[in-house]
C-alpha cells in the first residue's frame, strides 16, 4: 500500500518520523482486511475473546446501550483510528462498536500487538500517543455534555471533526464530507435529533456553518471557535493542521 493511502501511517507520522521498516511494520499490521456493510456490530458490549480493529475506510462509532434502550455514542471512528484497543486486554469488552457506512477494517490480535511493541518500540510509542489522544477526546466530550450549552456542543463537535479529518487528508481547511446523520449526532451530544436540527439551522442563519447532502462547510471559523470556546490543544496535532483559514 502506498504511504499516502495508509491513513494510520499518515496519522502516526505526525507523532514521529517513521522509518521504512516501521512503515512496513504498520502496513503488515493492517494486512488482514475485511469489507463490512454499514450498521454492522464489530464487537458487542460484554463480548469475550474480542480483538481490536483499525478502520481503513468508512465511518464507525463506539457506543453503550442503557437498560431502557437508550444509546450513548462515546466517540466516532475515522480511517486510521483504532477501535477496541483500550479494552482489548479486558476480559470482556466494556462497550460496543459498529460501522454506519460500508467500511473496510483490519483485525489485530493481542499477540500481534505485543509483538509490534516488542520489535518496534517507537511504533508502540506512536500507538500509545494515538490512544492517549482518543482518551483526551472522550474527556473533552464529557466536559461538553456536562458543561456546554447545546449550541456550544454542536459547534465544538464540528470543529473537532474537521481537525481530525484534516490529520488523515480527508478535509480541507473549511470543508469536509460528513456521513453522520442527526440521530447519531444527537446520541453523541446528549440531545434529541430535533434539537440538533434546530441548532444547525441556527448556525446556518448566523452564517457559521452549513450542512447539506453530507457536506459540511464552516463559513465563519473564528465565529464558530469563539462560540464553542474551542481550544484544539487536546488533539495534539501539528500546528499547520490546527490553522483554519476562512
Amino acid at each position: 500500500m502506498p504511504h499516502s493511502e495508509n491513513a494510520l501511517v499518515r496519522k502516526l507520522s505526525n507523532f514521529i518520523k517513521l522509518s521504512a521498516g516501521e512503515v512496513k511494520c504498520l502496513t503488515e499490521l493492517q494486512s488482514a482486511r475485511e469489507s463490512v456493510d454499514g450498521s454492522t456490530d464489530l464487537v458487542h458490549e460484554g463480548q469475550t475473546g474480542h480483538g481490536a480493529y483499525i478502520l481503513q475506510s468508512g465511518w464507525a462509532y463506539c457506543y453503550k446501550l442503557l437498560p431502557d434502550g437508550g444509546r450513548q455514542v462515546i466517540t466516532f471512528s475515522l480511517p486510521g483510528d483504532f477501535m477496541g484497543l483500550r479494552s482489548i486486554l479486558l476480559r470482556t469488552s466494556d462497550h460496543a462498536f459498529a460501522t454506519f457506512s460500508d467500511s473496510v477494517v483490519s483485525t489485530i490480535s493481542v499477540k500481534r500487538l505485543i509483538a509490534v511493541f516488542t520489535e518496534f518500540p517507537r511504533v508502540g510509542a506512536a500507538i500509545l500517543w494515538a490512544v492517549s489522544r482518543d482518551e483526551a477526546m472522550v474527556v473533552e466530550h464529557l466536559v461538553g455534555i456536562g458543561r456546554r450549552s447545546a449550541i456550544e456542543r454542536v459547534a465544538h463537535f464540528f470543529l473537532e471533526l474537521g481537525h481530525r479529518l484534516q490529520l488523515v487528508g480527508m478535509a480541507s481547511e473549511t470543508k469536509f464530507e460528513c456521513a453522520l446523520n442527526q440521530y447519531l449526532m444527537a446520541d453523541a451530544l446528549g440531545l434529541t435529533a430535533i434539537h440538533v436540527n434546530r441548532i444547525l439551522q441556527q448556525l446556518r442563519e448566523q452564517g457559521m456553518i452549513t450542512l447539506k447532502e453530507g457536506r459540511v462547510e464552516i463559513t465563519d471559523v473564528k465565529g464558530l471557535m469563539d462560540l464553542a470556546g474551542y481550544d484544539s490543544g487536546y488533539l495534539d496535532q501539528p500546528l499547520p493542521l490546527l490553522k483554519f483559514d476562512a
